[in-house]
């Protein structure tokens, strides 16, 4: 017998959850319910220092405000920082993550330098490549480096993870079969000396760990999945399927940010609006 699909909702407790979340969350259960399949909350607050309790309990509390269950346990991404070093280590195996020393400041004044001869690339977020030279450091540099303490990031090896897999592609929702395309990513971050994993690397281990077929998310994430599927072919990892809907925008066309308060569901639910009221607002009557 056919396993029922697996969705998920998976937010970040750095803020309090808004409209746009809203809208993913309500998605999500739609979509689970319309297909027979569960429901999983997933807690990413790998970032240890922008993390709080208080916005996890506030999850809860909207969530639940709006009608919506989920099944227990939440994974919370705090729990299995052991999930990802291992995954780290086994590309590290392969020879394809490497460590880089600059700091932000001195990348971005690598990247003014870069510009001063002609366009650097960036990727689909406009973040510019990384410019540095690291990859070619000598391994015992590297390792002595490493001993002392000195902070530093984990990029992925972009050219040689991508010769690795070759092409790849994803079922989109509403569009199907979708090429991949990570190489427009550069060196992308998989692990900081504070931070144990990135959303990217994080978000394709847990949706494996937890058996997520459907991936339900905003289009502000649709070029990430390039990113998300050369990880998955990696590390032999499962592809789920994926829909990348609409967002929700301000009122100066942007995409909402946990600090923008007015559009925080705690404070209108405090103004006296009901969830059927949020549903309308989301383009959901």
């Amino acid at each position: 017998m056919a396993m029922p699909p697996v969705f998920r909702f998976a937010p970040s407790p750095n803020g309090y959850l808004h409209l746009g979340h809203a809208l993913s969350a309500l998605l999500n259960v739609e979509a689970a319910r319309a297909a027979g399949g569960r429901l999983l909350l997933r807690i990413e607050d790998i970032d240890v220092t922008r993390c709080r309790p208080e916005f996890e309990t506030a999850i809860y509390e909207d969530l639940a405000w709006l009608g919506i269950a989920w099944e227990q346990p939440v994974r919370r991404q705090s729990e299995h920082f052991e999930d990802y070093r291992a995954a780290l280590a086994r590309l590290d195996a392969m020879g394809l993550i490497y460590p880089s020393f600059e700091s932000r400041a001195e990348i971005a004044a690598l990247v003014t330098e870069r510009e001063r001869q002609g366009p650097w690339p960036r990727d689909p977020d406009g973040a510019p490549f990384y410019p540095g030279t690291a990859k070619d450091m000598p391994c015992d540099e590297r390792a002595r480096r490493i001993a002392s303490g000195e902070p530093h990031a984990l990029r992925l090896d972009m050219k040689r993870a991508v010769m690795r897999v070759g092409a790849l592609s994803w079922q989109e929702a509403g569009r199907g079969a979708v090429a991949a395309d990570p190489a427009a990513w550069g060196d992308v971050v998989l692990a900081r000396k504070d931070v144990p994993a990135s959303y990217h690397l994080a978000v394709v281990i847990d949706d494996a760990l937890q058996d997520v077929t459907d991936v339900v998310r905003g289009q502000d994430l649709f070029h990430s999945t390039s990113v998300h599927r050369l990880l998955q072919s990696l590390l032999g990892l499962p592809a789920p399927r994926y829909r990348h809907h609409r967002l929700v925008l301000d009122a100066d066309g942007r995409k909402l940010s946990k600090s923008t308060a007015a559009t925080a569901l705690r404070q209108l639910r405090a103004e006296g609006l009901t969830p059927a009221d949020i549903r309308r607002r989301v383009g959901l009557d």
